[in-house]
């Protein structure tokens, strides 16, 4: 059942740069909470941690285009290496700013530091596999491994690091997500065998264009659905407070990502015979259907059980749209493209996260469920105008 994965995991290097890239990217699910709980850990107000969470993502945001562009025209190990090091002194020093009550400009500057300098190793390894399956087939079945990585990381980031900031310490907490994502990518970007060829600039030479017919709509869905979800998990929140069972709320936001896990895992496994367009219409109608029910669902359990299987709906799109954009963009510009699209995902979390708080303080947890409906029917909208290119990619 599991042979595809075990082909693509017995390429040469393969188990080694994939295992790698998970323990680099666990500080995306473990920084922004670590970041609340050290600056409240020493006293400060939430607002103040809120805000520099805040600003450590929107720096990762906006500068996660020009890394990855100097990705591909440089290449992985060392673009990812002298990420890696300035992630690490940075984040270092914001700890030991707060930790010492050092001014807020330092610590500011530290998490805009550091989130600027995050490696991009979620697009870094998706480009690494296209390179060494070269145009195979398996190539859904890796995207569906890192998308199933993926929501591993996002399941066990959290706990993992609220777990060790509350047992030990907060200081400990960052600490340890600093290490492996540092050691993590480092341990990534030495394996040259695997890495894709850089493609510097030539001046005078004419820029392969991005195909933004492709890869546009894709941005579009993404975007919608980091709406859905920005707003859903604020949303979620809020409504198992209202049930009285607060600390449930991270159990329905784990459940929906095991779906999401397992049907990662299975699409993996399909020797697809549609295009992968199609496959993105599917799954973001799929997604707006899901988000139908949720604002008439009254029960904790069962809202657990929908989320659940509105879990999974989540894995299938996301690799149908970044297999669409792997097939139909410039090799020169891969990482770029991938980046491209995450950033679009990343974009919408905040304002739907804002949008759904809005309706939660004036008509409660359950209408504010119908901000990720809106959303989700904007990514199927989206998702109806993709289409593959009609030139071979270069």
């Amino acid at each position: 059942m599991f042979d595809k994965y075990r082909r693509i995991l017995s390429v040469p290097g393969a188990l080694r740069f994939s295992g790698s890239a998970l323990v680099a990217r666990l500080p995306i699910a473990m920084d922004t909470i670590g970041i609340v709980l050290l600056v409240t850990g020493v006293g400060r107000s939430y607002g103040l941690a809120g805000a520099m969470s805040a600003a450590y993502l929107l720096a990762a945001a906006a500068l996660a285009i020009p890394q990855a562009r100097l990705v591909d025209r440089l290449g992985q190990g060392r673009v990812l290496t002298v990420a890696a090091v300035v992630f690490a002194v940075a984040m270092s020093s914001f700890v030991v700013v707060v930790q010492s009550g050092g001014p807020e400009w330092a610590a500011f500057a530290g998490v805009l530091v550091a989130g600027g300098a995050f490696p991009q190793i979620g697009a870094c390894v998706r480009a690494r596999w296209s390179h060494v399956l070269d145009e195979r087939p398996e190539i859904d079945t890796a995207f569906a491994l890192e998308s199933s990585v993926d929501e591993v990381v996002f399941i066990t980031g959290p706990i993992l690091i609220t777990v060790i900031a509350t047992a030990w310490s907060p200081v400990a907490a960052l600490g340890i997500a600093i290490v492996a994502g540092t050691s993590g990518t480092l341990f990534f970007a030495a394996q040259r065998s695997t890495a894709p060829v850089a493609a510097p600039r030539v001046r005078g030479a004419g820029v392969q264009r991005l195909r933004l017919a492709v890869v546009g709509p894709v941005c579009l869905v993404w975007l919608a659905l980091g709406t859905l979800f920005g707003a859903a998990e604020v949303t979620t929140v809020a409504f198992a407070t209202e049930h009285g069972h607060r600390g449930y709320a991270g159990f329905l936001l784990a459940i929906w990502a095991a779906g999401s896990l397992i049907a990662g895992v299975i699409t993996g496994m399909v020797q697809w015979r549609v295009s992968p367009s199609t496959r993105l219409r599917w799954g973001a109608v799929g997604m707006f259907v899901a988000m139908i029910p949720l604002s008439v669902i009254g029960s904790l359990p069962v809202m657990a059980v929908w989320l659940f299987v509105a879990g999974f709906a989540i894995a299938p799109t996301g690799i149908a749209g970044l297999s669409l954009v792997e097939k139909n963009i410039p090799r020169s510009r891969l990482t770029e493209g991938m980046t491209l699209v995450e950033t679009a995902a990343v974009a919408g979390v905040a304002p739907g996260a804002a949008i759904a708080g809005q309706v939660i303080d004036s008509h409660g947890a359950s209408a504010a469920y119908l901000v990720s409906l809106v959303a989700g029917l904007g990514a199927a909208c989206a998702a109806l105008t993709s289409r593959e290119s009609a030139t071979t990619r270069i």
